[in-house]
């Protein structure tokens, strides 16, 4: 088989110096957070295939043809648990696609990092129907919706009809094609440190995906028969790159995503968000057509901490002893613009302001409380700084973060703030349509910007960014999947 494609593979640059493949025009700091997302996806899958194991052992609806209710929490867990990594994955996988087109000196990177997500992406998919063979019960409960967190119904079936479709082998083989023929190079380049675990999850997983000569050539003629061409014009790896996009979006439709669009607020919104902003403030933003939107709870699916710049800080004073070293660290980093900490599937970490403002719209709610209350909470949510994100959503555990816990865990108990977490999934949460309830409401925390592109075409401070909240926080959601508030 590679024979007939080999005119088509990109081969590495001869006597190139492979440990700097990622240094051309592609961020680094990016790619790194890329690959530290699929080495602690592969690990959290892992754990959750052992919790998974250890569920079906001790319960046994089958038998009795029905499941009690804490498994039925313990079983949408599972489901969230599993939807949140799919979610994370798919946008890891295309958010690498991109970058190739923008870079091929770091192609070979690229490749392995992608390679490695789809390789968790479909473990964990074939995982699950190995798990619930034989267990209508358990399939029953896995396709059934779970609307808090924007989960459809059907969700299992839609994904082993997807995995197993023989469609999909056309796209694996070309990721596969790429492997076989720049093996020994790729894992020359594997020996750097960061890239050595991605080589480690391609050689454990890889025999996952199974492809045979058979299923190729099925593939490649459904394939024909429906006049999907354009990838044969490409190379060989911008193929395997896109097949393994195409693998991912498995329950991707338009009603999903829309590819070409990148959120982002207008600059005249962006400059007044920069005067307006002070340490402490709640940055809830939503993007449109995300697929980050979706398996989260609420219409307003992230939240991020601003601190603010260097000056700002300054400004604030010292917080409590117990708490300087996270503080000092940051005042002593070199970035002096402002900085917000947010939780991404990278982990929790402090970032630039533009990461929270690729967004299409934002509510920015002010926390109610004193100068020194106020330093306190920004130097408890700094302990936090290096967490994984997590996939769990569940606010009870503190090793891990999800978006919204860094404002939990920064300002609950602080003055009288206190945040009455909700039951998801059996869960306990707290969305951004939380926070923004709460602020309208008064409780804690004020409305004091906001910016909505259906509704208003400047940004809105005080009362009337409080109207405008009211106005768009009680529209029906656009996207027809989960309910706001």
């Amino acid at each position: 088989m590679r024979g007939a494609l080999e005119p088509a593979v990109r081969r590495l640059p001869a006597g190139a110096d492979k440990s700097s493949c990622t240094e051309v025009a592609v961020n680094r700091d990016e790619l790194d957070a890329d690959i530290r997302t699929v080495t602690h996806l592969a690990t959290y899958v892992q754990k959750l295939q052992d919790g998974a194991r250890e569920l079906v052992a001790q319960i046994r609806p089958q038998q009795r043809g029905y499941s009690t209710p804490q498994e039925d929490n313990q079983m949408r867990a599972l489901l969230v648990s599993y939807c949140q990594v799919r979610n994370a994955l798919l946008e890891l996988i295309e958010t690498l696609r991109l970058r190739s087109e923008e870079d091929k000196d770091a192609y070979p990177v690229i490749f392995l990092t992608g390679f490695s997500a789809a390789l968790v992406l479909v473990d964990a998919a074939r995982f699950l129907r190995e798990m619930v063979e034989h267990r209508d019960v358990v399939r029953e409960r896995l396709n059934a919706a779970a609307p808090e967190f924007g989960i459809p119904a059907g969700v299992y079936d839609q994904v082993q009809r997807s995995l197993l479709n023989p469609r999909h082998a056309w796209h694996l083989y070309h990721a596969i094609s790429y492997l076989d023929a720049h093996e020994s190079d790729l894992r020359e380049l594997a020996l750097r440190p960061d890239l050595r675990p991605l080589m480690a999850i391609i050689d454990r997983l890889r025999h996952r995906l199974d492809v045979t000569l058979a299923t190729y050539s099925e593939a490649r003629i459904r394939k024909r028969g429906k006049q999907v061409v354009s990838l044969v014009r490409d190379d060989l790896l911008k193929r395997a790159l896109v097949g393994m996009q195409k693998l991912g979006c498995l329950l991707v439709t338009d009603r999903y995503a829309k590819r070409g669009h990148s959120p982002a607020l207008p600059e005249s919104i962006v400059h007044g968000l920069r005067s307006e902003l002070a340490p402490g403030d709640i940055l809830v933003v939503r993007k449109e057509y995300a697929l980050t939107n979706y398996f989260l709870p609420g219409y307003w699916p992230h939240a991020a901490l601003y601190l603010g710049d260097r000056q700002q800080l300054r400004a604030l004073g010292d917080p409590p002893q117990r708490l300087r070293s996270g503080w000092d660290q940051l005042l002593a980093s070199d970035e002096t613009g402002p900085r917000v900490l947010e939780a991404l599937k990278d982990g929790v970490r402090v970032r630039g302001l533009d990461s929270p403002l690729r967004s299409d719209s934002i509510v920015v709610l002010r926390p109610q409380l004193q100068l020194t209350e106020l330093v306190e909470g920004l130097a408890r949510g700094l302990v936090h700084q290096g967490k994984a994100y997590d996939f769990d959503f569940d606010l009870k555990r503190s090793n891990c973060l999800v978006c919204t816990e860094i404002v939990y865990r920064s300002f609950d108990g602080l003055g009288n703030i206190r945040f009455a977490l909700q039951q998801r999934a059996g869960r306990a949460t707290l969305s951004g349509a939380d926070l923004i309830a709460m602020a309208l409401h008064g409780e804690h925390l004020d409305v004091h910007a906001a910016y909505n592109a259906p509704f208003s075409e400047r940004l809105e401070i005080g009362d009337t960014a409080i109207a405008l909240t009211r106005q768009f926080h009680s529209a029906p959601d656009p996207t027809g999947d989960v309910p706001q508030g």
